[in-house]
Parts: C-alpha cells; structure tokens; sequence
C-alpha cells in the first residue's frame, strides 16, 4: 500500500493518477487542511485482517444477464415464458443453480436507482416492461421466421459475413437491443446514479456509521458506506479474472460494461479510459476508509463522466459503422451494428452529465431517438444522412467527435 497526501487543490489531477502501477507513492504538500489517504494499487481494502471488499450481488446478476442473452439465441428450448422467468428469476431457469438459490433478479433491478427513479416509479415500470417486450418479441416474431429471408416488413435471418444474424422486421436484433440495454439501464444506472450517489452513501446515519468504522447489520468488516461502493464497483469488474486488478482482461470479462469499458480503451483517442475509472474506484473507496468525502466525491464526478462517455461514444461508434454497412450494401453488417447502436441509444437515459446532475440524454430524447430508428420498415429505410446527423447530436452533448467516437484508430 503506497500512502499519498492530498492537498483540496490537487485532488482533481491526482484523481487520475494516483492508482498508478508506480510502487513509489505520490507525494503532496499536504497543507493544513488535507487527510492522509493510504491509496492501494489494486481494490483490495481490510480491516483487522480481514477484507472488507463484497459484492456477491452484483456478480451473480452479471451472470444472470449472460444466460439470458445466451438464451435469446437458443431456438431449441428457449420458450417466451423461460425468458421472462430467467429476467424476474422465477421457476429456477438457471443452469446455475447457485443463480436460482439466489433472491437477487434483473428485472427489479433495472431502472432502479435513488436518484434517477424513485420518485419515477412509472417510468421505471414502462422501462422494465421494455425489456420484457424484447424477450417476448423475441420468441413470437423472431423464432417463427429463424429460416425466413429477412426483408423490409420480413422477421428473418441474414448474412454478415460469416455469422447469421437474426432480425425482426425492421432488421433489429432484439438480443442486442437487451444486451446493450442492460449496460445502461442496470450497470451504468446502479453505479452513477445509485451506489455512488450522495443520496444512498450518506443516507441515514452512513457518514457517522463510517466515522467510526461501524459494521453494516450482516457484516463483521466493513460499513455500509464501504460496502455501496464496493457494490458500484462490482457491476464493472463483478465478473473479472482478477477482481482486485481487472484491468489486465479488461473488456473480455463479461457481455456488458466491462466488455465496453475494454472497446472503448482499445481505440486511441480514448486511451487511459480504463485506468481512469479503475483509479477512481480505488481512490474513491480509500477515501471513504480515510473518511475524506470530499475526495470521495469528486471521485463519484469523474466516474460519471467517464462512465457515461463509454456509453456516448459507443453509440456513435456503432451508428457510424451502420452508416458504413449501408453505404456498402451489407445489411447483414450494417443491422447488426445499428442493433448494438440502438440498445447503447436506449442506454443514454441513464447516463449522468456531472455539470447537470441530470442524463445526457433524458428519457424523450432517447425515445425520438428510437421512434427515429423504427419509424416506417426501420433500419431498412434508414439513410447515411440521418445516421450523421444522429451521431452530430449525441456526440455535441459529449466531449468527443463523431470521426473520433465512430472510427477506431
């Protein structure tokens, strides 16, 4: 463990780069008002001896969500009632026993955050009630039509290059749309906009429960503050080859934020993406155990935007290679891309702008957006031209390019 002093005024730059790989610590005029904070290189934190590190919860919906999209594309026994139970954990439709056992689900989860949705219980009803609809659509349009030509108006199946897609009639893939889906309206929303949120970290008597190392009811090591961010964590690196140092497998971890975290650091101009949100994480938890809150929350403003921007740029990203896939008259390619676009657009709500406190995109844009997309035969109609001028607004709202989010150099 490598100790770094922090001046109120030099917490922002250090915020990125404290959690180096460095074995020598960084070192800070402290001046008068500043916490000693011992920063670890890896997420690894105890007290007595013991780790104080837990997120079970988050692991077993990770997995929750790869058998269901696994499942998607099975048309030998997936049925729409098998789906819907492995989405609300129902009938034990888990190979995994250890899932079926478990009280957790993903459809309660889903749009479920403090800040975005507790006051928006409708809202968070017609959400999860969309992703319900995906996984019905998908046994009663798409199954019927596995060996049906797609066409414009036509479910079906179609090339994209070695791999055959299958599409509704508007050409979408409704696993893709639920994959790309979930990374925003459960992994991105439960960590910006609810583990790491002021609102649930300081909830009740959290702040004093941490000043004096308090364990949470059904913990004997670590405090309810601790245990919210370590949850936050989990929905990025739940299922990491290393959970205390996920970065050396980043992006092949899982289906969902960790695969895109991984993409998004694999293209040049967002190089460090990776290591920017894992030393937030690290230093925003070390933190917490120093009980420093404020750089605790700055922190919690540089997970937001980073988090939020691999949402952005991955939904330019694909809207720009369905641009291409058309321009080539590769449809097969081209829907595929555009169904990876649409679920990260439909992710775009739950992002977290940190100068607004509100989504980059709130929850009728996101949806023009959408009616944009499936409005007359979908993305069969769809045109170059308004591919473009999709990928112009969502990029303006960012910090990044449509030519730097939708190439990867």
């Amino acid at each position: 463990m490598k100790k770094i002093l922090f001046s109120t005024l030099a917490i922002t730059t250090l915020a990125f780069t404290s959690c180096s790989n460095d074995d020598d610590g960084v070192i800070v005029d402290p001046g008068p008002d500043s916490i000693n904070i011992e920063v670890p290189v890896t997420y690894s934190f105890e007290r007595d001896g013991e780790s104080t590190v837990n997120f079970p919860g988050q692991t077993q919906r990770i997995l929750m969500g790869e058998e269901l999209i696994s499942s998607m594309r099975d048309f030998d026994i997936a049925t729409e009632q098998s789906l819907l139970d492995m989405y609300a954990n129902e009938n034990s439709p888990f190979g995994n026993e250890d899932l079926n056992s478990s009280s957790r689900q993903l459809r309660n989860t889903v749009a479920s955050s403090e800040d975005y949705f507790t006051a928006n219980t409708a809202e968070a009803a017609t959400i999860r009630q969309f992703f319900g609809d995906l996984l019905s659509a998908q046994i009663n349009e798409v199954f019927p039509a596995e060996n049906t030509a797609a066409a414009p108006g036509v479910a079906g199946q179609i090339a994209d290059g070695g791999s055959t897609r299958y599409v509704n009639a508007g050409g979408l893939e409704y696993n893709q749309a639920v994959t790309k889906g979930f990374i925003g309206a459960l992994m991105v929303d439960q960590i910006v906009n609810n583990y790491i949120s002021t609102t649930l970290l300081d909830a009740g008597t959290n702040r004093e429960d941490n000043d004096n190392d308090v364990p949470r009811n059904d913990s004997g090591t670590d405090t309810q503050m601790e245990h919210f961010w370590d949850e936050a964590y989990g929905y990025a690196y739940g299922t990491s080859a290393d959970l205390t140092n996920p970065n050396p497998t980043i992006g092949d971890d899982d289906s969902f934020l960790n695969k895109y975290i991984g993409r998004v650091e694999g293209d040049s101009d967002f190089a460090g993406i990776a290591d920017n949100i894992f030393d937030a994480f690290v230093l925003g938890r070390a933190a917490i155990v120093a009980k420093d809150y404020d750089v605790r929350d700055e922190q919690t403003t540089i997970l937001r935007e980073l988090l939020s921007q691999v949402i952005g740029v991955r939904a330019v990203y694909y809207l720009q290679q369905g641009k291409n896939g058309i321009e080539a008259d590769d449809f097969g390619a081209a829907f595929h891309d555009l169904s990876e676009g649409f679920g990260f657009i439909y992710s775009l709500q739950f992002t977290r702008n940190p100068a607004t406190n509100a989504p980059y995109f709130s929850g009728a844009e996101v949806q023009e957006f959408v009616d944009q997309l499936t409005a007359g035969n979908g993305f069969w109609d769809l045109t170059p031209a308004a591919l473009d001028e999709m990928s112009e607004t969502i990029a303006s709202r960012f910090t990044f390019t449509v030519e730097q989010a939708g190439t990867i150099n």
